[in-house]
Order: C-alpha cells, then sequence, then structure tokens
C-alpha cells in the first residue's frame, strides 16, 4: 500500500518496488501513475489526481483507493498494488440555494428557534470536510446554535420583534471547514417579520375637529372626513368608524357617518334660517381593541349668509378636482380662487391654513394659489390645501365661514440616483476558487418610486469577462478561478442605474486581492547548471548563483535548497542561493563533480519540490612539478663503448606531469657551461628526452661526461621543474 496527497504536481514520486520485486517493471495502465522499468519508482503523470474525481460521494468518508497492475521480475509475474488518495482542502463549501428566506411572527419570544434547512456541503473529506458555522450582521437580534447531531441549524431570537419598527432582517450564514487553511462561504439569510394584531386605531392629527356647511346644502354632501390609523398591516389594521350612542338625534337625523371611510354626509336637504352647531363623537374600532375617540363639532350656517363662496378654476393640470404637479418645479401656478357672495361679505378675504408650501396672491379682486418651492416627492407625495374666509360680515356675525380642500398630488420625476450602501468594497479570495461563486453583493436604493426607483447593476465596459454582476441582485462573482500569479489585485467598477427617463446612475467600486495558495511547485532557471571553479579556489569560495524562483507569496513562496545526491565538497546556501565550496579542490584527483539539488518551498498543506543537476568543471593550475619516471633515480651511469656509431640513442629522460593543458607540456634541456656542452659528444632532444650521440667517439673523448639535465612545463605564470644527472662513461671496457 502506498499513500499520496491529491494534486500533487506531476512527476512528483509516489514510492518504489525495488524494495518488493525484482526489476524490470511494467505499469499496465498509466493513466495517473508512470514508472520507471528499471528502478520501480513510480511518479505522478501529468493528470494530476483529483480525489473528489476518482471516488464517489458516497464513498468519500472512507478510504480513497486505486488499484495498480503491475508486470515485475524476470519471470513477468502479474502483481497488484494499492495507492491511497489523501484529502487535502481544495474545495470550498457551497450552499445549494443563492439565499435563504424566512418569516416569523412579530410577537414570538426572545429564545424561538428558526430551522435552517439550507446547510452547507463540502466536497472534501475528513476535517475539511467537518463545518463551522458563523452569523454576521444580525445587530445581535439574532444568534445561531448548532446541534451536532444531524447537523441542526437554528437562529435564535435574542430580542423582541416589531414589525412596526422594522419588517426585515438581512444577515450572513457563513460556513467555514476545519481544514489547516480553512476555506468558506456565505449565504445572505432574509428574515421576514410578519404583522400581528398589537396596535390599535388612532385619529390623525391632521383629522377635522370641527367643519361648517351651508344652511341650504343638499343631501349627501360631504361635510368632512374623519381619519384614523393603525399600524399593523392588512385585516389586523381594519378600522371601523361609528357614531357614539350618546350623539344627539338631531345629529343623527341629519348626518350619517361611513363605517369605512370615514366621511359624515348629510342625509337630506337642508333648509336652516338660523345658526346651529351639532356635536358628533366619532369612534374607531379596531380588532380586539378599545375604541378611539374623537369630537368633531358641524356648524350649520343659515341660508342668509349662504351667498357667500369659494369658486375654483384649474389652472395646472387636474382630475377629479385635484391637482397633479411634477416634483422640483419652480414655483408654479396651480388655480385661481374667487370669493362669491352677497355684499355683506365685501370684508372677507381668502387665507390657506396650516404651514404647507403654497401661497395665495390677490390679483384683480381674486386669488392666485401658487407654490411656494419646489415640491419633493420624497419627502411628501400628497398636500390638501384648506382654503378658508377671513373677515367679517356687516349685518352679522359669521358663525363658522365657509372652506374649500384642494387636494395637490406631487408627481415623482426621476431626480435621484441610484445610492450605494457604501461605495468602496473591499474583499479578498483565495485563489483557485470555485467557478460562478458569489464573492460579494452589492446594494444601491432609490428614493424615487415606480421605473424611477428601479435599481438594476452592471460592471464597466473593460471589466474583464471572468466578473458577472447580477443585474438584479447585485451579486457580483467570477466565472473562472482566479490566479494570483496573473494578477493579485482587481478593481472594478459596478453601476447601478435606475429606470427612469432619462435613467440615472452612480458607481462604486470593487478592489478584490486574491489571496496566494501554494499552487506552483518552485522552478530552477535550467535543468542543468553548469560551472567552472579554478583548483586552487579556497574553501567557502563560490562556485556559481542557482538560479530559482517561486511565483507563490509568503511561506508558500519561501523556498529551501539541498543537495540530495553528489559530493561533500560543496554546499548551497538558500537564502543567498549560492553555491560554495567546503574543502580544497583538487584537478589531479577528480576533475569534474555532478550534484543534483532540491527545492521546496514551505506551503501547505503540501509542500512543492523541483529537481537540477549541477555539473562542476575543475579548471588546471600548474601546481604539479614534472615527474621523472626514466630513469628511476636521480643519478645514474652508463658505459658507451667508442665505437658506438653517431645517432645511437644513448638513453632516454622520461617524464610527466600531472597537470593539463600547457600546463603539463615538458620540455628538456642540458645545464652547463657552453665551452663544456660544445665538447660533449651527446645531445639531449628537447621534446622527447632522448639522449643520443652526436659525433663519433674519439680518443679525447674516453672518460667520465656528466649532463645535468632540466625537465621543466611550461605552465603559467612560472614554470615548474625537475633535475636529473645523467652519467656517461666512454670506456673500450663495460666493465
Amino acid at each position: 500500500h502506498f499513500s499520496i496527497k491529491e494534486e500533487l504536481e506531476p512527476h512528483t514520486l509516489v514510492g518504489s518496488l525495488n524494495k518488493h520485486f525484482a526489476p524490470p517493471y511494467q505499469l499496465l495502465t498509466e493513466e495517473y501513475l508512470w514508472m520507471n522499468k528499471s528502478t520501480g519508482n513510480f511518479y505522478i503523470t501529468e493528470k494530476k489526481m483529483d480525489r473528489e474525481h476518482l471516488c464517489s460521494e458516497e464513498t468519500k468518508d472512507d478510504e480513497c483507493i486505486i488499484l495498480q497492475s503491475v508486470i515485475v521480475g524476470p519471470s513477468r509475474e502479474l502483481e497488484q498494488f494499492s495507492v491511497i488518495i489523501e484529502d487535502i482542502n481544495d474545495n470550498a463549501p457551497y450552499f445549494e440555494n443563492s439565499k435563504i428566506c424566512l418569516d416569523i411572527s412579530e410577537d414570538v419570544p426572545a429564545g424561538t428557534s428558526l430551522m435552517l434547512d439550507d446547510q452547507a456541503r463540502d466536497r472534501d473529506s475528513g476535517p475539511n470536510e467537518q463545518l463551522k458555522y458563523e452569523l454576521k450582521g444580525s445587530g445581535g437580534v439574532f444568534s445561531l446554535k448548532v446541534e451536532e447531531e444531524g447537523p441542526l441549524i437554528k437562529l435564535i431570537v435574542q430580542k423582541a420583534l416589531d414589525r412596526e419598527t422594522q419588517d426585515l432582517y438581512q444577515m450572513q450564514l457563513v460556513a467555514t471547514d476545519c481544514g489547516v487553511q480553512p476555506l468558506s462561504v456565505s449565504v445572505p439569510i432574509f428574515v421576514t417579520v410578519t404583522d400581528v394584531n398589537d396596535n390599535c386605531p388612532s385619529f390623525s392629527p391632521n383629522s377635522p375637529l370641527s367643519a361648517t356647511i351651508s344652511g341650504d346644502s343638499k343631501k349627501d354632501t360631504v361635510v368632512t372626513q374623519v381619519v384614523a390609523a393603525d399600524p399593523d398591516l392588512g385585516p389586523n389594521a381594519a378600522i371601523v368608524y361609528s357614531l357614539s350612542p350618546k350623539v344627539s338625534e338631531r345629529a343623527k337625523k341629519l348626518l350619517i357617518l361611513s363605517s369605512h371611510s370615514g366621511h359624515i354626509r348629510l342625509t337630506q336637504d337642508l333648509e336652516i334660517d338660523s345658526s346651529e352647531e351639532l356635536v358628533l363623537k366619532v369612534l374607531a374600532s379596531g380588532l380586539h381593541c378599545p375604541p378611539a375617540e374623537t369630537q368633531v363639532t358641524v356648524s350649520l350656517l343659515p341660508k342668509a349668509t349662504q351667498g357667500l363662496t369659494i369658486k375654483i378654476g384649474f389652472i395646472a393640470k387636474h382630475y377629479n378636482q385635484t391637482v397633479v404637479i411634477p416634483e422640483s418645479q419652480p414655483p408654479t401656478p396651480l388655480a385661481v380662487l374667487e370669493l362669491e357672495g352677497d355684499s355683506s361679505f365685501k370684508d372677507s378675504s381668502l387665507a390657506i391654513e396650516g404651514d404647507v408650501p403654497f401661497f395665495l396672491s390677490p390679483q384683480s379682486g381674486k386669488y392666485l394659489l401658487s407654490t411656494s418651492k419646489p415640491l419633493d416627492y420624497e419627502m411628501k407625495s400628497e398636500y390638501h390645501i384648506s382654503v378658508v374666509v377671513k373677515g367679517s360680515s356687516s349685518e352679522r356675525s359669521v358663525i363658522a365661514p365657509p372652506q374649500r380642500e384642494i387636494r395637490v398630488m406631487v408627481e415623482d420625476v426621476n431626480d435621484n440616483a441610484p445610492h450605494f450602501s457604501q461605495t468602496d468594497y473591499q474583499l479578498e479570495v483565495e485563489e483557485n476558487n470555485e467557478p460562478a461563486v458569489i464573492l460579494l453583493q452589492v446594494s444601491a436604493t432609490d428614493a424615487d418610486s415606480g421605473l424611477n426607483g428601479r435599481v438594476t447593476y452592471r460592471l464597466d465596459k473593460h471589466t474583464s469577462a471572468i466578473f458577472k454582476v447580477d443585474s438584479v441582485t447585485g451579486q457580483l462573482s467570477a466565472l473562472v478561478p482566479l490566479d494570483r500569479e496573473q494578477k493579485s489585485v482587481h478593481k472594478l467598477t459596478v453601476f447601478a442605474r435606475d429606470s427612469g427617463v432619462p435613467p440615472l446612475e452612480s458607481q462604486a467600486s470593487v478592489i478584490i486581492r486574491v489571496l496566494d495558495r501554494n499552487d506552483n511547485a518552485p522552478a530552477f532557471s535550467t535543468p542543468h547548471f553548469i560551472f567552472f571553479i579554478p583548483e586552487n579556489a579556497p574553501p567557502f569560495a563560490q562556485v556559481g548563483l542557482i538560479e530559482v524562483e517561486d511565483p507563490d507569496e509568503g511561506e508558500n513562496g519561501k523556498i529551501e535548497l539541498q543537495i540530495v545526491q553528489g559530493n561533500t565538497s560543496f554546499v548551497v546556501d538558500s537564502i543567498q542561493r549560492m553555491l560554495h565550496t567546503t574543502t580544497n579542490l583538487d584537478r589531479e584527483m577528480t576533475d569534474r563533480h555532478e550534484l543534483y539539488l532540491a527545492v521546496s518551498d514551505n506551503g501547505r498543506p503540501v509542500a512543492l519540490t523541483s529537481s537540477a543537476r549541477v555539473t562542476i568543471f575543475i579548471e588546471d593550475i600548474n601546481d604539479n612539478n614534472p615527474k621523472v619516471i626514466l630513469p628511476s633515480s636521480n643519478y645514474s651511469c652508463l658505459v658507451v663503448s667508442p665505437g658506438t656509431p653517431v645517432g645511437t640513442n644513448v638513453t632516454k629522460v622520461y617524464a610527466i606531469d600531472e597537470d593539463s593543458g600547457v600546463n603539463s607540456e615538458i620540455t628538456y634541456s642540458v645545464v652547463a657551461p657552453k665551452s663544456v656542452w660544445q665538447n660533449t659528444p651527446f645531445q639531449v632532444d628537447s621534446k622527447s628526452g632522448n639522449i643520443t650521440l652526436r659525433q663519433e667517439l674519439l680518443q679525447e673523448n674516453m672518460g667520465m661526461h656528466n649532463l645535468f639535465i632540466v625537465v621543466r612545463d611550461n605552465g603559467k605564470p612560472t614554470p615548474l621543474y625537475t633535475t636529473v644527472w645523467i652519467n656517461l662513461l666512454v670506456n673500450k671496457s663495460t666493465d
């Protein structure tokens, strides 16, 4: 059995069969492994082993084993061995859904739990598959509880909820695996708070407390409208209006209250000659609520004072007696108002009640109603202008002067660009991420309404095609795995655009920093380094620079060099990446050295390695003297007969030099005074060292001839030499 981690680089050594079987070796299939037929070592092929691909999801908790068949030995026996593929943390967790949506009633007590069915998954195994969960952005309103059995993930309510204060909570559920270098993923959780009937109706401050109506008004004329509100939703907010039983019979006879709208109308035509006041106590009831009360005083004016009316002529766009004006317009005329009546009201005038952005300007006995400033739809979309009569009659007192209400609707225009919740987003993403995984979600809102407030997202047109933003949700994703070695920082611009005419848009910047993973093995600049160094180099001399790079960063790119095979006369410095000698070198002993270097990084979970060959040639220096081989002693004596012919090779001096090149080239010469050397019948060949008879021996040549021969090399800068004596006796007898 052999074990190996998944995703190792091609040509990584897995193991060897040489301790188990004799060579040769032949692997039957070489899809993921290849084998050296001589050594039995087997390595990763160019096709990396992915544990999650090789073994199914159902068996990921068991060992992932691939079975290999091999023919071994001279007899070619068929054997099998298994390779266990160990998991590394190369897969981030993932959620199947892009978001989690939950509903919860606002009246649940603190401690209530909500089950989260959408749990994260991880394709790895062991600790790399085990997940931890964390809740972010809940503001302390919710917490997370994870029960080991299952596991079960629960969202716990920590604080009391109030839909009328906040009806939607958004937070992030983060799942992180337990790998050495943990990977994580997040999914947004949207919690919608549903309504319960925890509020009762109350009358609006704008609900009228009094109203005036002409004494000759017709049946079904609207006298006024009471307004109550309930902040709950749907049926919980339903309001029923009614009159108190204490209301007078006279009021009940003349007036009727709509239980749904709050309108107070006449039940009959009026024929009143004197002033009269009717007091109504109005109740607003809600489901399971005590009724709210308000009092409305209705003043009936006698017919004698009914000649006074307010006539309205609209100028601006209107429908159903309602003026419609676009927002942001400069002060604009809306209508012309005229006060009509008998001469007794000549001192009367029109005025606007309340603080509203409108004013009346008298013009030739009439009044021009205009806006006093540009209106803002986002501040207020509807106004009710109450125009009343001011002044007194010369003949009688007006109990309650007539009034007219003009409704003004502000029409939204696209005057607000979308607004990002933050204009700068920064995040860190580990390289080799899963494609299409959501990196983050940008968010922009638009204060306008309808299409003017509908926001869509897009990326700048110059943005790399590897990124995509969802036009509706603003979720940003990378379509392909990011590679830090290609680009470590990505700067994106996201635009939020509304659907108004013309459309408005704003932008936010997104900076994505790609974090390093150990996905690059250190690489030598060449698979074979060749260096030259003189043999007289001292110990710790520099031999050469080992060029090696790892494009990863941090510990993943920190490398360590070592000599894995070769002579101990050398050492490599991992910091300076320099090869040094450790001892004196002698070319005559070894003229070259072969080393094998290995480099590994400090990456996790698996360190990656590479190897290279180094050849060091030792350059020769002239550090060896010539060595005389013949004669064997430094003092030699030979007898030469007088009858020896001229040119005879009498003897030979032979020397060698252990140096190389010109340092080993040898010349021979005789050292003697010129007068002595010229009278000697012998000569030495400078190249071969042969000593020959150069002239016929005469009687005067009888006796001993002493030759002092220098053997010299041609080395630089200083030649080295050795000497030898050759003694030649010319004698008739050899005794």
